[in-house]
């Protein structure tokens, strides 16, 4: 797949995620790998309903002066690629049903049909102290994917990590978790 076509997709894909709420205006990131060694991601300044060839930057596993304008999300991104061969496209996403709901619980398990089959139950991690998050996301991260047999992480209080080797299969999970745990918190009126 050429890079052009790459960039369309995740173009549509963030659009789609951000009419969802999935994404805000300057939170979140999207990227795909390209290359063994390279991936394109939103630039710092992306706003997601409107991505284009200026809002998205391609960047080599060895830092340079691109990373600076790439999304701060970038060293998360190249530590699952360089970490975990499945990884092709990540994404970090802080969809609102899910997001609220992984505030009060410690686990996900969907109530219903299609989140039961296809996600099972999910483990919400607790980043625990904010202050230093950020710092330690890079490498915690990565860790968790690679000790466990998922690819979402579900972080408390700060949004999801995705990743998958299709990038509508990403979506799609994504989609159907914020519909269960949607479906969760109506229910539990």
């Amino acid at each position: 797949m050429n890079t052009t076509h790459l960039k369309n997709k995740l173009s549509k894909l963030a659009l789609s995620m951000f009419r969802k709420d999935f994404f805000s205006m300057y939170h979140g990131s999207i990227s795909a790998k390209i290359e063994s060694n390279r991936f394109v991601i939103n630039t710092s300044e992306a706003i997601f309903d409107m991505l284009d060839e200026e809002s998205l930057i391609e960047l080599d596993f060895k830092k340079d002066y691109r990373w600076k304008q790439a999304s701060l999300d970038s060293i998360i991104h190249y530590n699952i690629y360089s970490q975990i061969s499945d990884a092709k496209f990540i994404s970090f996403t802080m969809p609102p049903f899910t997001t609220a709901y992984a505030l009060k619980h410690d686990t996900i398990t969907p109530k219903d049909y299609f989140g039961y089959m296809e996600l099972g139950s999910l483990k919400v991690v607790d980043p625990k102290i904010f202050e230093d998050w950020y710092d330690r996301a890079q490498s915690e991260i990565s860790y968790f994917f690679q000790t466990n047999d998922t690819d979402i992480m579900i972080i408390k209080g700060y949004g999801v990590y995705a990743y998958n080797r299709d990038l509508n299969e990403m979506a799609k999970k994504l989609a159907i978790l914020e519909k269960s745990c949607k479906l969760l918190m109506l229910g539990s009126y």
